[in-house]
């Protein structure tokens, strides 16, 4: 268990110095060494002043909008796909008229409906959303219906005998014992929806992180694009430690 835990520390530490030593001896100007892309990281979007939080121009421009864009995303396809997802896992007659076309829409590519999304919205945040909703949904969506649907049947036999009424059922035993399958599909959604903010900023925007990743490789600025891939990869690893520490505390009542 010890060494379990420190590995995590050193692990990452030894690859980074691994990857400084073999970038600094072959050269190669699309590998630059972690040294190079941690200074123009610190260039582009942490060397701002104190009263804007460290935060540069650049990182108004292209961070803070990325992050307001993924949020939205991701909450409106949380609430929609949880929503949805208890409909069609506990009505019967919903679920028979809605599988087939959510097994349809399911199977499109969310890329490939960027063109329909900036007819309908142009350029913008709007596409951004839409685009990050449509491509992020789908986890939360089959994670909510398996977790209705496999509930324990003493449960409800439960619920029968204490004459739950369908609302006190739904809020009081249906929604617990599916909360962890629900919490598993928002969980797997956080990853899905950093993909699509990218590749919607990279087809329809004028700003963000995507659009910023698509100027650099324009301009051949190797390290730049780096810095966003380093970012973006950060910014993943902090969202999921802070969705787990928050998925443990809300599920604490089950260890117990």
């Amino acid at each position: 268990m010890i060494i379990a835990r420190t590995a995590r520390y050193w692990l990452p530490a030894v690859a980074v110095a691994g990857w400084e030593l073999a970038a600094r001896t072959a050269e190669v100007i699309f590998f630059p060494p972690p040294m190079l892309i941690g200074a123009r990281m610190y260039e582009l979007w942490f060397s701002g002043s104190m009263s804007h939080g460290f935060l540069t121009s650049a990182a108004h421009k292209d961070l803070l909008p990325s992050l307001a864009r993924l949020g939205a995303g991701w909450a409106m396809a949380a609430a929609a796909g949880m929503i949805i997802g208890v409909v069609v896992g506990r009505a019967r007659l919903m679920a028979a008229l809605l599988e087939p076309l959510l097994a349809f829409a399911r199977s499109v590519p969310p890329s490939a409906l960027l063109p329909i999304f900036m007819a309908l919205f142009g350029v913008g945040t709007p596409l951004q959303v839409a685009s990050i909703v449509f491509g992020v949904i789908w986890p939360v969506l089959i994670n909510t219906i398996d977790g209705v649907r496999s509930i324990e049947p003493g449960y409800l036999d439960t619920a029968a005998v204490l004459r739950l009424g369908r609302f006190s059922r739904l809020v009081h035993v249906v929604l617990p014992a599916a909360v962890p399958k629900i919490f598993a599909g928002l969980r797997l959604s956080i990853s899905l929806a950093l993909i699509m903010m990218i590749v919607s900023e990279m087809f329809g925007s004028t700003d963000g992180l995507g659009y910023r990743l698509l100027e650099a490789e324009g301009d051949l600025d190797v390290a730049a694009m780096w810095a966003i891939i380093v970012l973006l990869g950060g910014l993943g690893v902090v969202l999921n430690r802070v969705f787990r520490a928050f998925e443990r505390r809300q599920l604490a009542w089950r260890a117990g």
